[in-house]
């Protein structure tokens, strides 16, 4: 449990702060949005050199937002309007493809995984297959897998996916097979229910399947979530748990996570978070989740700092840059470390 002399160190902690120069790996970005749309890898190197952002995790978005006949402009967003999404397999070839035109130089600090499939077809696992044979060594990683997801579940057609079910239990092993890391969005609940909900979603796969690394995006917590019911209180608890009892399970602590989370209203740290991410350093990482628009990348990143400052160097450093790196696989680390 949680202890309260921790307060002692985290005063220690923050009086002791000082400027630190982060180099960040951006754990969550998406190449493109929810139109499959792009500003382009030109203009995302231009965002990682201003804000020290050496790596990114580089994926695409699995479903693509229909423009509805009936609809007279152009949504914005996937929730600009009630028209559906559909699951859209060709955001890993816009994803491999900007890619293959970075320099070989640059190519080191991208990190590409594989989302655009089904998660309801037991199919999705002979498809991520022939993805990895077509490119030998490109994809490092398979995510991020929508399943419990918000509104956007209620918009994709047919029954809502979930992390436990038939389908993602293949490419679970598929992906143990080939020492791939796993991101899932999985919410931990619903917009009103204030309980762990889908708990067993996600926790059965981490008990099922030790010998793969699933990160999970946004530590269960959502946007859509906080504007319903505001800070959950199980979230904490539950945490500490399944990190205790589940060493293959890494939380993205993305923007959602920030506030009201990792900071208070006041912008200050929360003793028992910092307590928490100091007690499992190497568990943790940090994701802008940007969707094809990169001006706002260094404002997310940075916007971590005061929760990073109040950490032990050490510990803030490997949150910042270095967790990330370390669940790719095996041989990707080997050749970062030449």
């Amino acid at each position: 449990m949680l202890r309260l002399s921790f307060a002692l160190f985290l005063g220690l902690a923050v009086s002791c702060a000082h400027a630190r120069d982060y180099r960040y790996s951006d754990a969550h970005l998406h190449y493109v949005d929810f139109f499959q749309e792009s500003e382009g890898i030109d203009k995302l190197l231009e965002a990682m050199a201003a804000n020290r952002i050496e790596h990114v995790m580089f994926s695409g978005i699995p479903v693509a937002k229909k423009w509805h006949e009936d609809e007279p402009k152009r949504p914005r967003y996937y929730a600009g309007d009630d028209a559906g999404v559909y699951w859209y397999s060709a955001t890993d070839t816009l994803v491999a493809h900007a890619y293959k035109k970075l320099p070989a130089e640059q190519r080191r600090r991208f990190h590409p995984f594989l989302s655009g499939f089904n998660p309801n077809d037991k199919n999705a696992d002979a498809h991520i297959r022939r993805m990895l044979e077509l490119d030998p060594g490109l994809w490092q990683g398979i995510g991020e897998i929508f399943t419990r997801h918000d509104d956007l579940t209620a918009l994709i057609p047919g029954d809502a996916p979930r992390a436990n079910n038939e389908a993602l239990t293949r490419v679970y092993h598929l992906a143990a097979e080939y020492d791939l890391p796993v991101m899932l969005h999985a919410n931990i609940t619903s917009k009103r229910e204030r309980n762990p909900l889908y708990l067993q979603e996600i926790e059965q796969p981490l008990r099922n399947h030790p010998h793969v690394r699933f990160i999970w995006a946004h530590a269960g917590t959502s946007m859509e979530i906080h504007r319903h019911q505001e800070k959950l209180d199980f979230i904490l608890p539950t945490l500490e748990r399944l990190l205790a009892d589940y060493p293959n399970l890494y939380i993205d602590l993305s923007w959602s996570v920030l506030r009201p989370y990792l900071l208070d209203e006041q912008g200050k740290p929360d003793p028992q978070w910092l307590q928490l991410v100091s007690s499992y350093p190497a568990r943790f990482m940090l994701g802008s989740d940007v969707v094809g628009r990169f001006d706002s990348l260094g404002e997310y990143m940075r916007g971590f700092e005061p929760f990073l400052d109040a950490l032990p160097e050490a510990v803030a450093r490997q949150v910042a840059r270095d967790n990330f790196l370390a669940v790719l696989p095996r041989k990707v680390q080997a050749e970062l470390a030449d």
